[in-house]
């Protein structure tokens, strides 16, 4: 059964030659690499270029204007002829053999239409954390935050195709995964997330991107309309109002209030 790794990339001449080796690497499967580049202004073309003259199964394209990684995913999943896709960003990298597991996961467990896993966190230094994701989240899961890691996905496709993949829109310019994995739950499919770090993902331990009060308002504007459709409201509406809670309250306090309310 033929895989497709979809790879959206910006600027990535650093890190895309490790993403692509670690993919390359994997055994026991097909597999083709489809890699979107969203107008890298630096040599990300030339590395894409290169793997493609040398891999027959590796193929890329680039937008004509920058049209950020939720609209370059889905173009990514129109050029796939696998009928499972996988996930990865050009700055993290697969573990050996997590391809074949998650395939062999969605193979024998037909209730789940795609599936996740722990991951690790990694910066210049090395590892320095290991995630634990809920192994078979219900919907009240996505409450916090979202119960998947993109990074680490894989998906029947046919489910991807049935809710029109990710939804390009202002307010997913960050959110696009947590809007994807709760419009898939809404439309009756779901996901689980294998017990072992399969995926390595880059997070610095300092620095995180600020967050601004555009994209909490944004993160806002998921959770409200994907509470209502998965029938979390109201009791979702203190979770749903976080993001713009945070703008005036301090997290810790905000914390205290919810232990209340519960």
């Amino acid at each position: 059964m033929l895989i497709s790794v979809i790879i959206p990339t910006h600027n990535a001449e650093k890190t895309i030659a490790r993403c692509i080796e670690s993919v390359l690497k994997q055994k026991e499967v097909e597999l083709e690499v489809i890699i979107g580049d969203d107008c890298s202004t630096d040599n990300t073309m030339s590395v894409l270029k290169r793997y493609a003259e040398l891999n027959e199964n590796v193929f890329y394209f680039q937008n004509e204007k920058n049209m950020r990684a939720a609209y370059t995913r889905n173009e990514c999943i129109k050029r796939a002829r696998g009928e499972l896709i996988a996930q990865i960003d050009d700055d993290d990298y697969m573990a050996e053999g997590r391809l074949a597991k998650q395939m062999h996961f969605l193979l024998t467990n037909k209730n789940y239409s795609f599936v996740g896993s722990n991951m690790f966190y990694f910066d210049e230094e090395g590892v320095w954390k290991e995630s634990r994701s809920i192994e078979f989240p219900e919907k009240e899961d996505f409450l916090s935050t979202s119960a998947f890691s993109n990074p680490s996905v894989m998906f029947w496709k046919k489910c991807l195709d049935s809710v029109g993949g990710y939804r390009v829109a202002k307010e997913t310019i960050r959110g696009q995964d947590y809007d994807l994995f709760m419009r898939l739950y809404a439309a009756g499919f779901k996901g689980a997330n294998i017990q072992e770090s399969l995926t390595y993902y880059y997070r610095g331990k300092v620095g995180y991107q600020k967050t601004t009060v555009k994209i909490r308002y944004y993160d806002f504007l998921v959770r409200w309309r994907n509470f209502k459709k998965l029938g979390l409201m109201p009791a979702g509406i203190l979770y749903a109002i976080k993001p713009l809670l945070l703008m005036i309250i301090p997290f810790r306090v905000l914390e205290k209030i919810k232990r209340v309310v519960h």
